[in-house]
């Protein structure tokens, strides 16, 4: 068989793949980077099998302070055109959101910490999300939004975002974070501290990190998605061979 070649986007050096990576390296996925904030280019995307694309505390229209946002949505449009898969986590969500033609907007509340997800009754009976319950935990850290693409349908709601993902053909934009672990929350506590302003829908780092049982679930939901997305061909589309 053949390996995947998977390629991920950094925007900045605090929020890599977390959980993700040690599934897709475990299945023997083939890993590969750009990280945009260190100007790394980024690679034609008919040399890629599939791509994710990670969060990042800018917003998608800041393309004066981060001219490289312009590149990377051409990168995402072409891997999206070619049929590829691709995964959107946070501002990964958005940036998918805006290169569908989607608005990318504040939200009412700033999210960040462990909050619940219902899930949609379609994301509920897809196969995109078998195994998981109706709603669970998941940790957010986010202050933007998106309407819903035309022709996505979307994965669920949480008290304080009501969009909190949408599934369109071969692409998954999901704006809470499955892939947290200690050390990467940990890093969002200190490079991010000054969102961390009390608020109804924001947690203390001692209330985000006090909970290790919270991080042993969550990488399960992770696990699973991921199995589902690129073990069981759920997404429309032919995808290569996956390694044995």
């Amino acid at each position: 068989m053949i390996a995947m070649k998977i390629h991920y986007l950094m925007h900045v050096s605090f929020e890599g793949l977390g959980g993700i990576e040690p599934w897709f390296v475990g299945h023997g996925f083939m890993l590969s980077r750009t990280r945009l904030f260190a100007g790394e280019q980024l690679p034609e995307p008919e040399s890629v099998d599939g791509a994710v694309v990670m969060g990042g505390p800018m917003s998608v229209g800041d393309t004066g302070l981060f001219p490289w946002l312009n590149a990377e949505k051409r990168f995402i449009e072409r891997v999206l055109r070619a049929g590829k898969p691709v995964l959107g986590v946070c501002l990964g969500a958005q940036l998918l959101a805006d290169v569908m033609g989607s608005r990318i907007y504040r939200n009412r509340d700033t999210e960040i910490g462990w909050f619940p997800v219902t899930l949609s009754p379609t994301a509920s009976s897809s196969p995109i999300f078998k195994g998981f319950p109706a709603r669970f935990d998941a940790f957010h850290w986010h202050g933007d939004t998106f309407d819903i693409p035309d022709g996505a349908w979307a994965v669920g709601s949480s008290d304080a975002c009501a969009n909190q993902g949408f599934v369109v053909d071969n692409a998954v934009a999901l704006q809470f974070h499955l892939e947290s672990q200690p050390s990467g929350v940990m890093d969002l506590c200190r490079e991010c501290a000054d969102e961390l302003v009390p608020a109804a829908f924001v947690q203390t780092p001692q209330v985000m990190l006090g909970d290790p049982a919270r991080f042993l679930a969550l990488l399960t939901l992770n696990h699973t998605l991921l199995g589902n997305l690129f073990a069981d061909d759920s997404l429309a589309g032919d995808l290569p061979d996956k390694a044995a």
